[in-house]
């Protein structure tokens, strides 16, 4: 999709754990608090990429996991999906 304002942000993101994996709220939120701060800390060159491009995409992550994986295995995990998506635009 064709960028509308090229100094916006190119990228929306989403996270999701379910409910039924994880019934306190409380970990639900530690793993999308997690999930977000992976993401802050590796977008910038997915997001150099797009703007080069003129793009724009919607990215919704949803953690199927059956425990609460440490900090740097999500950084690890997420870095790969940056890289997958890059290559792919």
């Amino acid at each position: 999709m064709p960028l509308k304002e090229p100094g916006k942000y190119p990228v929306q993101v989403g996270f999701s754990a379910a409910t039924r994996r994880f019934p306190h709220a409380v970990d639900r939120n530690r793993i999308k608090r997690l999930g977000r701060e992976a993401w802050r800390l590796q977008k910038q060159e997915l997001y150099d990429h797009l703007r080069s491009e003129s793009k724009q995409i919607a990215v919704f992550l949803i953690y199927t996991d059956k425990k609460i994986a440490g900090f740097s295995t999500l950084k690890d995990k997420i870095s790969v999906i940056l890289k997958k998506l890059q290559t792919s635009i």
